[in-house]
């Protein structure tokens, strides 16, 4: 008779509790509940710039490919999926934010299928919570970018994979393990895998880097034929993602004649990024993000030194060496490729790594630390403490709430222009010229003429200056809205990542904006009208006009 082990006892136990359809509704309303304040706010950054109006794009023509902002070859099941909710809920931001705190429901509800199912429900419990409250997370949960959906996918295509892999199959135990032979889990992580790949291509390193594993595991047991062939249904499975995502590329070039988006955004965030010392720095910031970021030390730290101690109570769940492995190999993979891929250092492309990275942190205490609640709340406490406390370094607005005040401040500036100089021709930096230009995303009613340039730092307010003054004719622009472009540590506190400021610009735009009133005097205007929040400032500007323009139709 062969023994059962632990493993399975889980998958048994997990499949004799609480149905996860039953789940959902509790994950939706703990989501929605704790966002409330959010759901009406208007579309931040990336929001604004490509997803809102790709989506918008195919809810109002149906067509695929934006025609209201750059092409860049993302696949469409977000813009898909977005529409077809407007149809149901309304174009309106709140309507947005409420379904993407339903699909950021659905991926706390596959971390908590994956983790139940290797570690019991007590760790489940404390991954997904833990998941749920780290600042990256939480701040992305109603966020509308990509990310979250293709979070979302593969974290339910990995619960698949992971559940199949938890039961080694060695000597004649290999006929007891279902679940490793059965096409069940391996149709359904082709699909996810699939709708990942659709969602954002870069989804496509998870499934790709796994079927690499299986090839080495086919390798390994090319001997013995059952694993053998269970090896080569994983490989197809693991493939299978690359088909749709190919067809989304060949339509693409057939309809804009680019392949991977217009040249420029090929270069941004992929040929210019192949320089040996950037990826060298993208990987420390990454391997960073992974362990450190907006205190994921806490955990992680945790977990070394538990490791360091001997199994408290050894019948406790532990994760089987093939789903460590498995990890690992998700792990090294993510962090590579988004080394080496995108032009910006976003943690959210990281987005379903951070379950990951929590769940071996929970594993090492529950195994190792017999009453490991307290550090569960220990690091509960930390995650909840930088949603709102800010790092001692730059970041982006969007890894924590800094991104609402952000928000609340620019509509705060766009309601006083558009109130006090309707026609105004403002300066100002993306993502602040389609919010004055584009209504649909929430900071205006009507559309406000602006002019770009890239950022504030000081060669930027000067070439304006020389563009006020130059061949355009002086006055081109009477207006200008000035923000903070990231956060950063006042002058004079603490600042970590100081020493690395010189790399940074170099590679990763990292750049300091002009004061308002540093800007305000190179420009030769006047500040009207200032705030800050938190660190995060905006501020408007205005230039006078010579008589013979104010004159003028």
């Amino acid at each position: 008779m062969i023994a059962r082990s632990p493993s399975r006892n889980l998958l048994r136990d997990a499949r004799a509790q609480t149905p996860l359809w039953q789940l959902y509704p509790v994950f939706f309303s703990a989501v929605y509940l704790s966002h409330l304040t959010l759901l009406r706010l208007p579309y931040f950054w990336d929001e604004g710039g490509y997803y809102i109006p790709a989506a918008w794009d195919f809810f109002r023509t149906g067509t695929l490919i934006p025609v209201t902002t750059v092409t860049n070859a993302h696949p469409p099941l977000p813009s898909i999926l977005l529409a077809g909710w407007w149809h149901l809920s309304g174009f309106v931001p709140s309507g947005t934010r409420t379904f993407i705190c339903m699909v950021a429901a659905a991926a706390l509800l596959a971390v908590f299928r994956l983790a139940r199912n290797l570690l019991g429900t007590r760790s489940a419990v404390a991954t997904t919570l833990l998941t749920a409250v780290y600042p990256v997370w939480y701040a992305q949960s109603t966020l509308a970018h990509a990310d979250i959906f293709a979070a979302a996918f593969t974290l339910w295509g990995l619960s698949f994979y992971l559940e199949s892999v938890n039961f080694p199959a060695t000597g004649e135990q290999h006929l007891d393990s279902e679940r490793r032979f059965s096409h069940t889990p391996k149709f359904c992580a082709a699909v996810f895998f699939s709708l990942a790949a659709l969602s954002k291509e870069t989804a496509i390193v998870t499934p790709v880097a796994l079927a690499v594993w299986e090839s080495y595991l086919l390798l390994r047991d090319r001997n013995v034929p059952v694993l053998r062939h269970a090896h080569i249904d994983w490989l197809a499975a693991l493939l299978a993602p690359i088909l749709p995502l190919a067809a989304w590329y060949a339509y693409h070039f057939h309809r804009t004649g680019f392949v991977f988006g217009n040249p420029e955004f090929l270069r941004y965030n992929a040929t210019a990024n192949l320089d040996t010392h950037r990826i060298a720095l993208c990987l420390y910031h990454r391997l960073l993000h992974l362990t450190m970021h907006m205190n994921m030390f806490v955990p992680v730290l945790c977990a070394l030194a538990a490791f360091l101690l001997l199994p408290a109570i050894t019948e406790r769940a532990r994760l089987a060496r093939p789903v460590l492995n498995a990890i690992a190999v998700v792990l090294l993979a993510n962090w590579i490729a988004f080394s080496v891929l995108g032009g910006a250092l976003l943690t959210r492309y990281l987005l379903p790594m951070f379950p990951l990275v929590l769940l071996l942190a929970v594993a090492e205490w529950q195994l190792r630390v017999r009453d490991w609640g307290w550090i569960a709340a220990l690091s509960t406490a930390a995650f909840l403490a930088g949603i709102w406390i800010n790092p001692p370094y730059a970041f982006a607005p969007e890894d924590n709430l800094t991104y609402r005040d952000m928000i609340v401040l620019h509509q705060r500036a766009i309601a006083l222009i558009a109130e006090q100089w309707p026609q105004a021709t403002v300066l100002t930096a993306w993502p602040a010229y389609s919010e004055l230009e584009r209504p649909e995303l929430g900071y205006t009613k009507v559309p406000i003429k602006a002019v770009a340039i890239q950022n504030f730092s000081r060669e930027q307010i000067e070439n304006a200056a020389r563009m006020q003054q130059g061949a355009a004719g002086p006055g081109e622009f009477d207006t200008a809205l000035l923000f903070s472009t990231k956060w950063a540590p006042p002058s004079g506190q603490v600042n970590l990542a100081l020493r690395n400021a010189p790399a940074d610009a170099r590679y990763f735009d990292f750049h300091e904006d002009l004061l308002p009133a540093e800007a305000a005097s190179i420009l030769h205007g006047e500040v009207v009208w200032q705030a800050s929040i938190r660190g995060e400032w905006v501020a408007v500007l205005r230039f006078p006009r010579t008589k013979e323009q104010s004159a003028s139709p």
